[in-house]
């Protein structure tokens, strides 16, 4: 086992991955919770949705982690269960079925793709600076999804956002654990993320602001609600409407985890030149969960970005992740249990995640304005449109221009031309 995922070679540990692994886990078990919640709105039977999404967080994450050597987890994406509830069955009044449907094309596409090494070749061709731009990126929107969770900032109809209530007993909680979780970090705790949790966990229960949960097993749910039905509507998914969501699902997934892969290998030290190492096997783990998801009756699966909390605390090989599918296994049969996770414990983890991954800004050159204007907006957009696809959008569009501009169009590769141009009828026609 430690010859097969390279312990030696990566320097690290049973222990370690093991930590490592639970401490990713923690960080994305509210999926479990938060995705039922936002697909049942499009009239999915939660239940069902649960437990798809255990079972299609333990394929994908056992496939990146056997397959690619990656300590990542892969698991049903935020933003586009969002995108599949509100805009595609609410706001254009499709079927979740056909919608579903839609997912698993985009998923045998993504594949297909994935095995010609189309989508690793476009990978490697970007710009290196624009790859430091993108893990600084994720960076900030991390760090703005904790302060988020952690009621530090919330909404302001005058100013988009604004300090939030920090006399507020749960805004406290995580403040407290925040400065905890630093403490143990800038004094050299191996797992002081893990830790954090921990402790703001049981000072949370301890205070009455968590609950204790009322069962610690749970009965799995049936998938038969969900399972499958993409078969029976195959032939409801080719018009020019769903046509453009299947589109969409495939180019804001393609480049979500396009860039969480590029910052979470930046982040454990395993680039090599410009070029990530395994990065084929990895899409293809990705591309393979996002059909098996579709069958089992959840929308696309995506790299999880909150795998940078298990790298944080060592995470090197794919050991962590096979830790990760055993939690997401466990957790199956003690559901209950994971009441006591709660936003305010995850949100101190989250943040600073994002500050050690945004000290990827320093790689970037900036004394050339041709790579500063678009490195800067790939960063900048992420956290303000809450998307990851957005930031590489702008970083895409205005990076090829610049140079276009100086009249260097040959010192950029001609498919990032071809990027740019599919990103700007993005725009026109889909967004």
């Amino acid at each position: 086992m430690r010859n097969f995922f390279k312990f030696t070679e990566r320097d690290t540990s049973y222990k370690q991955e093991t930590l490592a692994g639970v401490t990713t886990f923690l960080s994305i078990a509210y999926i479990l919770v938060v995705n039922p919640l936002i697909l049942s709105q499009a009239g999915m039977d939660s239940g069902a949705v649960f437990t798809a999404t255990a079972l299609t967080a333990i394929i994908g994450t056992l496939l990146i982690g056997m397959l690619a050597n990656m300590p990542i987890g892969i698991a049903p994406s935020m933003g586009l269960n969002s995108f599949f509830t509100f805009s595609v069955c609410i706001g254009m009044g499709i079927q979740w079925e056909v919608a579903l449907t839609g997912v698993f094309i985009a998923g045998i596409i993504f594949m297909l793709l994935s095995l010609l090494k189309i989508r690793e070749k476009i990978i490697n061709i970007i710009p290196l600076d624009l790859k430091y731009a993108i893990a600084a990126g994720i960076g900030f929107f991390i760090t703005f999804i904790g302060l988020k969770n952690g009621g530090l900032i919330i909404s302001n109809p005058d100013t988009f956002v604004s300090i939030g209530n920090l006399t507020s007993p749960t805004t406290l909680l995580a403040i407290v654990g925040l400065v905890i979780t630093i403490v143990m970090l800038v004094r050299g705790i191996n797992g002081g993320i893990f830790y954090g949790m921990i402790i703001t966990t049981m000072m949370g229960m301890m205070v009455g602001l968590i609950n204790g949960p009322s069962n610690i097993i749970g009965s799995i749910p049936s998938l038969e609600p969900t399972f499958g039905v993409v078969f029976s509507h195959l032939d409801q998914v080719f018009t020019p409407e769903l046509l453009a969501v299947i589109f969409t699902f495939l180019l804001v997934a393609f480049f979500d985890t396009a860039g969480a892969l590029i910052a979470l290998a930046s982040q454990a030290g395993m680039m090599k030149g410009n070029t990530v190492p395994n990065i084929g096997r990895a899409l293809l783990a990705d591309s393979t969960a996002s059909a098996v998801g579709a069958i089992l009756g959840t929308s696309t699966p995506a790299t999880s970005v909150e795998s940078s909390a298990g790298i944080a605390v060592g995470g090197r090989t794919g050991f962590t992740s096979v830790v990760i599918a055993a939690c997401f296994t466990i957790a199956l049969f003690f559901s209950p249990i994971l009441s006591v996770i709660t936003l305010e414990v995850t949100a101190p983890a989250l943040i600073i995640v994002g500050s050690l991954m945004a000290m990827e800004i320093r790689k970037i050159d900036w004394s050339r304005l041709e790579i500063v204007i678009p490195s800067f907006l790939t960063i900048i957009m992420m956290p303000l449109t809450s998307s990851v696809a957005m930031g590489l959008a702008f970083g895409f569009i205005l990076y090829p221009l610049c140079f276009l501009a100086q009249k260097r169009f040959k010192e950029i590769h001609p498919i990032m031309y071809v990027l740019c141009l599919l990103f700007i009828l993005y725009f026109a026609f889909i967004v």
